[in-house]
């Protein structure tokens, strides 16, 4: 039995985690309200679990912020219960979003009062604040197109077997700004760069000539020892803790060469013990290098 509440901001791609949850036979219920979701679950999970063995359900920010406030409860009785609890939230930031809604001219659900699109965003995330904080999984959209957001929720939810850990190694530019959704975030520039070589610079940490340099330089070799030693403690307490996701950030100046071989050493090291192991390069994703 597997229960995956799906909650985020209005317009950072919550219908798009559910109709990719949907396509791999999740039975998908979307904006139902808070104070339904514990008789819905008793009919679904309790009584009908055969028929329903995968659901996910949608919560946003159309509930009263007492119903809200009364999820993080929900959830933790039924994790003691012994039913598998997942809960997604999916954000981006203010000038994404405000992008969004100016292209697509939806109304955002707490325009009201004469408040404005920025107001009524900030409302929402202070209205969501309770679901945000027991998130087992946070997912950054702002610079995540609809495709790349279908392929990480399938990659990191779908295929994650029931108990097991997700690892995510995600390497960026310190230039395009840090990822919104890591648990950790750690800084590669002190690293000697590639960038520097002539002919390294259009090349990535996953080209063998960039991988030769980095892999022969004593600090580079420390640098993933000790990242690793911190990271496997931390995995450890993760575990311990029932923790499904946990996401790690590397980061050097423009993404493209130390932090991508620092990501791709240690996702290579910690899938020895632990298969459910991702790694996502943003900077290169966006084309443009």
């Amino acid at each position: 039995m597997r229960l995956i509440i799906v909650s985020g901001l209005s317009g950072s791609g919550k219908s798009v985690a559910l109709h990719m949850l949907e396509d791999i036979d999740f039975y998908c219920v979307d904006n139902i309200p808070a104070a339904l979701l514990k008789p819905f679950i008793s009919h679904t999970i309790r009584e009908q679990s055969d028929i329903y063995p995968r659901i996910a359900v949608g919560l946003d920010a159309r509930n009263h912020p007492h119903e809200i406030a009364t999820v993080p409860k929900l959830v933790d009785e039924l994790r003691r219960s012994g039913i598998s609890c997942e809960v997604i939230y999916l954000h981006a930031n203010d000038e994404v979003l405000l992008k969004r809604y100016s292209e697509t001219r939806r109304k955002h659900p707490l325009i009201k009062d004469n408040l404005s699109l920025g107001e009524a965003i900030s409302a929402e995330r202070n209205l969501l604040e309770p679901i945000t904080a027991i998130a087992d999984l946070v997912i950054d959209t702002s610079k995540m197109g609809v495709h790349a957001l279908r392929e990480l929720v399938r990659d990191r939810v779908v295929q994650r077997g029931e108990e097991r850990l997700s690892l995510m190694f995600e390497s960026f530019g310190y230039k395009f700004g840090i990822p919104g959704d890591a648990d950790f975030v750690f800084d590669v520039r002190s690293l000697p760069n590639p960038y520097w070589e002539h002919a390294l610079r259009p090349l990535t940490g996953l080209d063998s000539a960039v991988i030769d340099y980095l892999a022969s330089n004593a600090s580079v070799h420390s640098m993933v020892t000790d990242l690793g030693e911190f990271i496997q403690r931390r995995v450890a307490e993760f575990a311990k803790a029932n923790r499904g996701y946990l996401t790690i950030a590397l980061g050097c100046t423009g993404g493209q060469h130390r932090s991508v071989y620092i990501a791709e050493q240690l996702a290579q090291h910690f899938r020895k013990d632990y298969p459910q192991v991702q790694i996502r390069h943003a900077a290169l994703l966006r084309g443009n290098l």
